[in-house]
């Protein structure tokens, strides 16, 4: 098993709205790529949030042909989608991680 993991700095003047929208409109739309098993939301803490928080979404996919499927088929049009909602007021960090236990 495998984890796609995003961590997203939100600034504090859209962060509320932005969460409203991670919940109800993008990981459902990630989820319904049909690539990961479930997503979960945590809020990084011991972070400085001067500027706004810090959210990690850690998405399960089950094999690596899944995790490559999604990133050649959908992540563009979804990132694409995000920046033109957001414009600049977010900065993302993409990282994949193998479960070994």
């Amino acid at each position: 098993m495998f984890i796609y993991n995003v961590t997203i700095k939100v600034l504090h003047e859209i962060s509320s709205d932005w969460l409203e929208w991670l919940k109800e409109e993008h990981i459902p739309e990630v989820l319904a790529t049909g690539c990961f098993t479930n997503a979960t939301i945590h809020r990084l803490l011991e972070v400085d949030d001067a500027e706004g928080p810090t959210y990690a979404i850690q998405y399960k996919v089950e094999s690596k042909a899944s995790y490559n499927l999604y990133i050649d088929k959908h992540a563009g049009a979804l990132r694409e989608k995000s920046y033109i909602k957001w414009g600049d007021k977010f900065i993302a960090f993409r990282s994949l991680m193998q479960v070994v236990n």
